[in-house]
């Protein structure tokens, strides 16, 4: 009788709305969210890691879009060689020695140093014109005469080695030779000026292949091969750098600096 009469009064106060949203129809005809499918989830991951490291600096050049004047302003960048400068008429300088006026080129190839061009053009020809010998050729042959053909001699070797020793003469092959023998004197200490297995020498090496093979993949996006031959340098290069971190804060900054590298390219997730 309680139960009755229980069920008759809340009948009674129950509104037609709250019925209405207790109702089984009311669940099954709400609206339904539409399930994404997995091509559309990956799309939107790639978008959203691309808003992520829309500002992040490149792994292989060290630096954001639109500041890649940074690389030039670095002291990397300044001691390589300019091959536009090569691509110009010959740079001839003219020195004076003991064989004469001779031409040298402003660059030489084939990792001949200061030292070594001295030897060659002022040393060697000295010795050479002093040395009589077999080329006396007759013994009632003037010394005066023979003299002046051995000078004549030497005038023209030294010429000719001028014009095969410019840097303008080697290839690709060459001229990254030169490269590495500037970075080692460049990086190496006053202690060991020629020290290639020092930690900064080590990381400007790297930098400079990085960005060689970085521009060669610009132009031929397709070659798989050394797109991952560039992946294991940048991280190579990135081990490199946590190794010089964790030794001298110092000299790892100023190395950065000095290589036209942000932080955020050599630390962290480097994908390539």
């Amino acid at each position: 009788m309680f139960k009755a009469c229980l069920a008759q009064n809340s009948s009674k106060f129950a509104s037609p709305s709250t019925s209405s949203l207790l109702h089984t129809s009311a669940v099954l005809n709400a609206p339904r969210t539409k399930k994404l499918t997995r091509k559309a989830k990956a799309e939107i991951k790639a978008e959203k890691w691309r808003r992520i490291n829309a500002n992040l600096p490149s792994p292989v050049f060290g630096t954001r879009k639109g500041e890649e004047f940074k690389w030039d302003k670095c002291y990397l960048a300044q001691i390589l060689v300019n091959e536009a400068e090569l691509s110009g008429p010959p740079q001839m300088t003219a020195v004076e020695l003991p064989v004469g006026t001779v031409q040298l080129p402003s660059q030489m190839g084939f990792g001949v140093t200061d030292t070594d061009a001295e030897k060659l053009f002022r040393r060697l020809p000295e010795l050479s014109m002093r040395t009589r010998g077999s080329d006396n050729g007759s013994e009632k042959e003037p010394f005066a005469v023979w003299a002046e053909r051995v000078a004549e001699r030497e005038y023209r070797k030294a010429n000719t080695f001028a014009k095969v020793l410019d840097l303008r003469n080697a290839d690709s092959d060459g001229i990254a030779y030169e490269n590495k023998r500037r970075i080692i004197l460049a990086f190496s200490t006053p202690e060991n000026q020629f020290d290639p297995g020092r930690t900064e020498v080590q990381a400007a090496i790297l930098t400079f292949r990085i960005r060689n093979l970085g521009n060669h993949l610009a132009k031929f996006p397709r070659d798989l091969g050394n797109r991952l031959g560039l992946r294991k340098l940048v991280h190579h290069r990135a081990k490199i750098l946590r190794y010089l971190r964790r030794k001298s804060n110092e000299r790892y900054e100023t190395l950065l600096e000095q290589l036209g590298l942000e932080r955020e390219s050599v630390e962290g997730e480097l994908i390539v």
